[in-house]
């Protein structure tokens, strides 16, 4: 892959392994960012866990898949979104209304877009998931 880009190669390498059915993946190197977006696949329930393990060198996430991922993607280029724009990114990347969620990371730190309406504040659109 000539993208350089860890996010993007985490989510795809998670999108493929829960399109073959695996239970597990692993993903590397790993990343805060890579780790806050587990963290909202997981609360979302679309995982059923990861767990950092320390290789010595960038470290890597083992994933728990439970097959609840149908896609799952890095946006590129990385849109703003206000509080309010949300549903306009949700047309473009997930399926129906309220179905999978946005990942945004915000001056309050990585959240889906259902969190970020919320608390009324707005960020960088920087992933999917349904």
């Amino acid at each position: 892959m000539a993208d350089n880009d860890p996010l993007s190669s985490a989510l795809s390498g998670v999108d493929n392994a829960e399109s073959v059915g695996h239970l597990s993946h692993e993903v590397q190197p790993a990343s805060n960012i890579i780790g806050s977006v587990l963290e909202v696949f997981y609360d979302r329930g679309y995982i059923d866990g990861f767990e950092f393990v320390d290789d010595g060198r960038a470290g890597r996430f083992e994933v728990e898949l439970k097959g609840a991922i149908n896609q799952c993607g890095a946006v590129k280029p990385r849109y703003s979104a206000g509080a309010g724009e949300f549903e306009k990114w949700e047309k473009r990347f997930l399926p129906a209304r309220d179905y999978g969620a946005l990942i945004v990371t915000t001056s309050h730190g990585v959240m889906s877009h259902y969190e970020a309406r919320e608390q009324g504040i707005g960020g960088q659109v920087i992933a999917y998931v349904y």
